[in-house]
């Protein structure tokens, strides 16, 4: 076995990457201190022996003995069966792959040691696969760590690259004891001898303050972590207080868009209003109070000349749209070009067409910008946005290409920003003009518990719109067993005989020997077939661009019944006369995910329903998990309440998902669990960097490296 490499981060490599070295790079395991913070999941007591007499089912057992018996048996799949006798009883040792020379290590007569975990049955005691070696070897001294890993990555190579990288590791201690007092923590331990006694415990202390980490060590991690996080998003957020984006406010030479042709400009003239309140007067409905609050937030913003970093959180259907709008419009106002970048084609699309049909009766020129765009149309819209014709240029990634030049970009909103890779983020930011940062707004309809909010975005400003526009249509929520499917299916014959139109949602598009599930092809020729008279599409995301298109045309146009999708109908479809939702195999999806695709329907003045279809397969019943989500969703239409359940189910380094894209900033505490800490550590912030600087840098590049970068979009 290759000897582990232990390098710097930055350092390139000398000669080709072993297979085992290319796996501590795809775990992130570049720098020494990265090996020394790769914390065990689990670890195995390999420091007593105990005898076969003592045992009880589902333990972890180390035993010596005797090999009296051993064959190789061919009953529908070969298998290695040895006996192993230690004086007080016998187990069968059970091998479903073995190689000729662990056969003749358990030959009869054989002295072995092995490991693995008890079962009982009609044989007597089991052991599947153990572990072995030869009887009579020194004991462990330590409990025996088992690191997280990947394929390539033998626990025996990457235990002794992490004892290389914990011995490398600069680990002097970066918070003074004062402040670690004041949560209990007064250190026992320096941070070395704190890492050297995770990855080797002694036996004496029991696993299972190990294992739910409420071990002192284990909380003093904790919080060194936390405060870490704190520490880079407070930088970040005091850096961006010194850069300069432009101040959004208007000039009377630039208020007004360009008029059409023979038009002039009297004193009296609507045009002499500013955007924002032209924009307003034609609207077709008022804005809800928090609406106005939001917009008021936002336009504070924009007034002023440290870049705007906001996130705007709105459950479904609660109108962020139109408030990205009114952004826009204080931005083309001043003068200056707003983008909008939206995640997939059909939400740029839908965000295009609203935005259109608002702002161009105004005189406001919207660029559209996708990557299936004709090299014609492409290079028009790239000659607009670059003379600064364009206002306003909506579209997906493509926004972000380098051959994408904005003349004066002071405005980037973000949809459904979680939907992004923070390198995506980072680079609208970086379509820099004179220097000038421009302003940020991040949108989601998933919102983000307060808990989650204080730790994962510490350094944003957050708006919320907590109140949905009057006139939408409560939705009921109705969990069925897959069995009643033909009841469903009636239900969608009466709503299509009452004019209304349907979705049905599957969560795969092909056969899957893993999930055996019904693909999106299969459930639209079953409704197609049952549905005679009526059109039933279907979408997904490997069909062409212009393909899906024509279909949403069909469906928003009315003339198809049923739409058969994959999940790329969760964000940015609006058809209000779509009245019914049904989620096949919906305890595969995501709590959030689940209400995102709820929120397709009930936005007409029709009674709406969603129908949460579940199959247990060949399981008794439904996992705790999913029955929990199901529950969740039938219970509550309330996004916010939706996203503190799911939180409570999922855990918060799931729930965030692509903030961290590649970074995951928190690895062992949970701000949940750990508020204490987390609060602590958002105390102790400001006061590291104001009056330990040094120590504050060096924590922060310990614990994230190159990943603080990744906090700055």
């Amino acid at each position: 076995m290759p000897k582990p490499s232990v390098t710097s981060a930055n350092a390139p490599p000398t000669k080709p990457l072993s297979g085992p070295q290319k796996a501590l790079r795809k775990l992130g395991l570049d720098r020494p201190i990265d090996l020394a913070l790769h914390l065990p999941l689990r670890y195995e007591d390999e420091t007593r022996l105990v005898k076969l007499r003592d045992v009880r089912e589902g333990e972890l057992a180390q035993v010596e003995g005797t090999v009296r018996h051993s064959e190789v048996r061919i009953t529908g799949s070969r298998q290695l069966l040895v006996t192993l006798d230690d004086g007080t009883g016998t187990c069968l040792l059970r091998f479903f792959t073995f190689y000729p020379s662990q056969q003749k290590a358990l030959a009869v007569g054989s002295q072995i040691r092995v490991r693995g975990e008890i079962r009982g049955g009609f044989a007597g005691l089991t052991m599947m696969h153990p572990t072995f070696k030869p009887a009579g070897g020194p004991l462990a001294t330590a409990l025996t760590p088992v690191y997280p890993t990947v394929a390539g990555l033998p626990q025996a190579y990457l235990r002794r690259a992490v004892d290389a990288g914990l011995a490398r590791a600069e680990l002097v201690d970066t918070i003074p004891s004062v402040y670690l007092s004041q949560i209990g923590l007064q250190p026992k331990w320096n941070m070395r001898q704190l890492l050297s006694f995770l990855h080797h415990p002694t036996p004496d202390v029991t696993l299972a303050a190990l294992q739910d980490h409420s071990h002192p060590a284990w909380q003093r991690l904790k919080a060194e972590e936390l405060l870490a996080q704190q520490l880079s998003q407070l930088q970040a957020k005091r850096e961006r207080a010194v850069l300069r984006a432009p101040a959004l406010t208007t000039d009377d030479t630039l208020s007004c868009p360009p008029l059409p042709p023979g038009e002039g400009r009297g004193e009296g003239h609507p045009a002499r209003q500013p955007l924002y309140e032209r924009l307003l007067a034609t609207l077709p409905f008022e804005l809800t109070s928090a609406q106005r609050r939001v917009c008021e937030e936002i336009t504070h913003d924009l007034h002023q000349t440290v870049p705007m970093h906001r996130l705007l959180q709105g459950d479904v259907g609660s109108g962020k749209t139109v408030v990205a709008a009114l952004a826009a419009a204080v931005c083309i106002d001043a003068g200056w070009q707003c983008a909008l970048m939206a995640p997939t084609e059909i939400l740029a699309t839908q965000h295009f067409a609203k935005l259109v049909g608002w702002l161009h009766p105004l005189g406001i020129t919207v660029a559209w910008l996708t990557g299936s765009q004709k090299a014609k149309e492409r290079r028009e819209m790239l000659a607009l946005i670059a003379s600064g014709q364009a206002q306003l240029v909506v579209g997906t990634h493509a926004i972000i290409q380098d051959k994408v030049q904005f003349h004066r970009l002071a405005l980037a909103i973000i949809d459904e920003q979680h939907r992004f890779g923070v390198a995506q983020r980072l680079a609208l930011r970086g379509k820099l003009v004179d220097a000038l940062e421009p302003h940020l707004l991040m949108m989601t309809a998933t919102p983000i518990p307060r808990t989650l909010a204080m730790s994962y975005y510490a350094d944003l400003d957050v708006s919320t719109i907590d109140e949905l526009p009057p006139g939408r249509t409560p939705i009921i929520t109705k969990v069925v067993n897959d069995a009643r499917r033909d009841e469903v299916v009636a239900r969608i014959r009466g709503q299509i005989a009452e004019g209304r139109q349907i979705y049905w949602v599957c969560p795969l598009i092909e056969e899957s020997e893993a999930l055996d599930l019904r693909n999106a092809t299969e459930t639209h020729a079953q409704l197609s077939a049952a549905l005679p008279g009526v059109m039933v599409g279907l979408l997904h995301s490997r069909m062409p661009v212009a393909e899906k298109r024509a279909v949403m045309g069909l469906f928003t146009g009315g003339q198809m019944g049923v739409l058969v999708s994959t999940t790329v109908i969760e964000v940015g479809v609006d058809v209000p006369n779509a009245s019914l939702m049904v989620i096949e195999h919906a305890e595969r999806f995501g709590l959030s995910q689940l209400h995102q695709l709820r929120g397709r329907v009930g936005r007409g003045a029709a009674a709406s329903a969603c129908v949460l279809l579940y199959s247990t397969g060949d399981a008794p019943r439904l996992s705790e998990t999913a029955r929990e989500r199901l529950r969740a969703m039938a219970e509550s239409n309330d996004g916010f309440e939706i996203a503190r359940r799911d939180l409570e189910i999922r855990g918060p380094g799931e729930f965030m998902g692509a903030r961290q894209s590649g970074a995951a900033l928190l690895r062992f505490a949970d701000v949940v669990a750990d508020a204490g800490l987390l609060a602590w550590a958002r105390e102790l912030a400001p006061l590291m960097l104001d009056q330990h600087p040094a120590l504050a840098a060096q924590h922060v590049l310990r614990w994230l490296g190159g990943k603080a970068e990744f906090l700055k979009a």
